[in-house]
């Protein structure tokens, strides 16, 4: 994806690994290809709640947040954002009712001044975007963007339906 994009920045927004013990479980050709393509980039790595120290021996600049213009970027979403903001953490899911059943996934959730980007790891789980936690940053309403398998999806609020898990699935918050 990287190269398919171009991209000369990566900014990790932290749970890049999301214990102690992830670097152990890594096979021994993605150990070896993780630093070379940290070293191929300008990365960024933005410290998570689960990201483990040796995490940043891999190379790349370690940082709290990442303020660029009026744009920061954070682990986890700040209370009050004057300006603006994208996180991670939360890794907002949503279910959307279909004709024919429901249909759930990851998506992203934006008020045009603050961004909260989906997980981005296969094993990463997700917070039910009427979880309280999402629904307090965004006091007046947010439009939700569905990845689908070839694109993202913007979907309309009377399509949305509270997941029967929610929060189950983000355990530390």
């Amino acid at each position: 994806m990287l190269r398919r994009h171009r991209a000369e920045t990566v900014i990790c927004l932290g749970d890049s690994f999301h214990d102690r013990a992830a670097g152990q479980r890594l096979s021994e050709p993605d150990a070896a290809f993780l630093p070379d393509l940290v070293a191929s980039h300008e990365w960024i790595w933005i410290a998570g709640n689960h990201d483990p120290a040796s995490i940043f021996d891999l190379g790349g600049r370690i940082l709290r947040e990442l303020a660029m213009g009026e744009i920061v970027f954070r682990h986890q979403a700040a209370p009050a954002t004057a300006n603006g903001e994208v996180s991670g953490h939360f890794h907002p899911m949503t279910t959307v009712r279909l004709r024919v059943g429901r249909l759930a996934g990851r998506c992203f959730v934006s008020d045009g001044r603050r961004l909260v980007l989906p997980a981005f790891g296969a094993f990463a789980g997700g917070l039910d975007i009427f979880d309280p936690a999402i629904v307090r940053l965004f006091p007046d309403g947010f439009p939700v963007h569905l990845i689908g398998r070839d694109r993202v999806v913007a979907v309309s609020p009377t399509r949305l339906a509270p997941s029967s898990q929610v929060g189950l699935s983000h355990k530390s918050r």
